[in-house]
């Protein structure tokens, strides 16, 4: 049982911290990786097949802007993927939340804006 937590920048590690401050309070296990599905679409790929033949994983995207992340490993990956998206104010939040909820067919994320709700389902996921 483990949160894969992939960010599409080092910028975005605060935010990240929220969620994994949760995830340790929880005693779910995680990894945290940055890597951005415009610029290193390989790097990202390499993430998901490192744990394509896990069992209980969910992917968090914490991707801003343009959130490719988010449909990228989910429409790369069997597992759960939940986009938490971050910002910095509200005009922030309306680009980046509207980008992480318009996903193409067959790429299911799930938006969850607040960070500790992110940690909250998948501690709910996991049934833990």
């Amino acid at each position: 049982m483990k949160a894969i937590l992939i960010m599409g920048s080092t910028s975005d590690e605060h935010h990240a911290k929220k969620i994994t401050d949760k995830l340790d309070s929880y005693n779910i296990a995680w990894e945290q990786h940055a890597a951005s599905a415009h610029k290193e679409p390989l790097k990202v790929l390499e993430i998901l097949n490192a744990n394509k033949d896990k069992e209980n994983i969910v992917y968090i995207t914490i991707a801003g802007r343009s959130n490719a992340l988010s449909g990228f490993v989910a429409a790369n990956s069997t597992f759960p993927t939940i986009g938490c998206p971050p910002f910095s104010d509200k005009a922030d939040m309306l680009v980046n939340i509207h980008s992480t909820l318009q996903m193409p067919s067959n790429t299911p994320v799930l938006t969850v804006i607040d960070p500790g709700n992110c940690a909250l389902a998948v501690k709910r996921i996991f049934g833990v």
